[in-house]
């Protein structure tokens, strides 16, 4: 597979369509290959799922499989959103890639030997979800380095629909594997899943990322990344819808296991056509959620989803016949995809580049961390109330989800636009001081229209979130009393580095927050800037008081 290259002059020679995404080399070798990872982690999820209903058979310890799996998520998802961004996302995803096979693999051995006890298997859970926390942020980072801009929505919808196909076939294989050979060869198949995805992480040659900027350390970075969030308003809506939804969707996975081997007297392969039929509910909405979108908004969708999740809940705790359960696991699966699709898509529109792993890695964080308390506290409850209470329960916990979340609108990512903008020339250019002296006070001068005070006070107030997004720790705007016509804003930032940083990271849509301020300066000259950087004597007095 030598010939997959990142320098490879451009897609075959085909008709533009949702497909065209695959015709780029790399892109369409990692389809492939991420196909069959996906079908062998459905196959380890039902094998582990349904080891552990023979290991230990209450309600805790199955659902702490789930809280295993997905806690590495909150762990380690902010640290491994910041590696992407500023590390070489090949070696990362080769790294992360390794760890897993050879988790699976140990887990395979142990249980085909019957060494694996409860507690062995919740750790091996555990360190599995570390490999996928790991790779989640820089998978997704890096589909933008594959193919140009105008391709990447139709491979994410791509990536999606191979997704949710191996979420309704691995379960069905899985349960097959299971039922015949037992659990440990459905983690050594997992393990196995894991060769091709290395082979062409390895033979991708990919391109060296050249940047003007200094590199990022890792711990300013997390900063960076946090202080982005807590001032963009669409990803702060989609961190706590996420968040809220994974805590009462995560009931379903809780409590499945146990509810179709004791409810429902199902076997292994009973258990993995239960779980396939989530899967297919959840592979036909993508299919058709691009029909979706076009008839309701995203809050829309997301309520929409939200609403039949919590009918899927009440419809397994009431269902008696199996295929009852088919049903409504379908319905949950199809409502999933509505709604994690919308969060995920919102998300991506509302990021700039230069922040979009980390970012993400606070969606995957906020989701899959909903998931980990959930699983555990539902499955606490259904041990003392029983499984059917549980499910009940978390649907009406998902009804009062859906109101919560109609306060926090996802509609502003549909106007943002992340396009790379220079918001202002570098100030002294290659003289300038070392990229790690600070912090530095930047102040900018404006001469308006008295009159017009009122105005461009909220002007400026509409700059402040863009400038703390970017990298200042304060701000603050100060009208002259002796000249009511001078306004000056003055903002902090760590590090020269950083302000250079910053003046990299403005986006289209910053450009005219921008350009509405700097139509109220008079004269033809730009607002006067003055930097102050401050002396090594007094730099640790200016760093106290900082925030995100």
């Amino acid at each position: 597979m030598a010939f997959l290259r990142s320098e490879s002059p451009g897609p075959l020679d085909v008709t533009r369509s949702a497909l065209a995404p695959l015709s780029y080399p790399v892109f369409g070798a990692l389809f492939a290959v991420s196909f069959g990872s996906n079908l062998g982690t459905w196959v380890q999820d039902v094998g582990s799922s349904w080891l552990m209903t023979s290991l230990a058979p209450s309600p805790v310890m199955v659902s702490l499989i789930q809280t295993a799996g997905n806690l590495p998520y909150f762990l380690l998802g902010l640290l491994a959103g910041t590696l992407a961004d500023i590390a070489d996302k090949r070696r990362l995803l080769i790294a992360a890639q390794t760890w897993m096979l050879a988790s699976a693999g140990m887990l395979g051995l142990l249980t085909l030997l019957h060494l694996t006890t409860p507690w062995i298997l919740l750790g091996m859970s555990f360190s599995l979800g570390l490999g996928g926390a790991l790779a989640g942020p820089a998978s997704q980072a890096v589909i933008p380095e594959l193919m140009p801009r105008d391709e990447v929505v139709d491979a994410v919808a791509l990536n999606s629909i191979q997704f949710n196909l191996a979420r309704g076939l691995g379960p069905a294989i899985g349960g097959v594997i299971v039922r015949i050979w037992g659990a440990g060869i459905a983690f050594l198949a997992n393990a196995a899943s894991f060769v091709g995805v290395l082979a062409v992480l390895i033979t991708w040659r990919r391109e060296a990322q050249k940047s003007v900027l200094p590199a990022e350390r890792v711990y300013g970075g997390i900063r960076a990344g946090l202080r982005y969030v807590r001032h963009a308003p669409v990803l702060l809506a989609v961190l706590i819808r996420s968040f809220l939804f994974g805590l009462g969707a995560s009931v379903l996975w809780a409590v499945l296991p146990l509810l179709a081997r004791v409810e429902f007297h199902a076997d292994a392969t009973g258990y993995g056509v239960i779980v396939a039929f989530f899967g297919l509910g959840a592979a036909a909405c993508g299919f058709g959620f691009g029909l979706l979108r076009r008839l309701l908004s995203r809050d829309w969708i997301a309520i929409s989803g939200g609403l039949a999740f919590a009918l899927a809940n009440v419809s397994v705790a009431s269902a008696q016949q199996v295929y009852l359960l088919w049903f409504a696991t379908f319905l949950a699966g199809a409502a999933w995809v509505a709604v994690t699709a919308t969060f995920n898509s919102s998300a991506q529109m509302a990021l700039p580049t230069w922040v979009r792993a980390r970012a993400l890695s606070l969606y995957l964080l906020a989701l899959q961390g909903g998931i980990a308390l959930g699983s555990f506290g539902w499955g606490f409850l259904a041990s003392r109330f029983g499984m059917r209470a549980a499910l009940d329960t978390a649907g009406l916990f998902l009804v009062l989800n859906v109101l919560i979340g109609m306060r926090f609108s996802l509609s502003g990512a549909e106007q943002f636009d992340p396009s790379p903008w220079l918001l202002q020339e570098i100030p002294h250019g290659a003289q300038g001081p070392s990229m790690d002296q600070g912090p530095v006070m930047v102040y900018l001068e404006f001469r308006i229209q008295p009159e017009r005070a009122g105005q461009f006070q909220r002007a400026m107030h509409d700059l402040e979130p863009i400038r703390r997004r970017d990298g200042a720790v304060m701000w603050s705007l100060f009208a002259d009393i002796a000249d009511p016509g001078r306004y000056v804003e003055a903002y902090l930032v760590e590090t020269w580095g950083e302000h250079v940083r910053q003046h990299y990271r403005g986006t289209a849509s910053d450009s005219e927050s921008w350009q509405r301020v700097r139509a109220f300066h008079l004269g033809p000259e730009p607002p006067r800037v003055l930097h102050l950087i401050a002396p090594l004597a007094y730099r640790s007095i200016a760093r106290i008081g900082r925030s995100f």
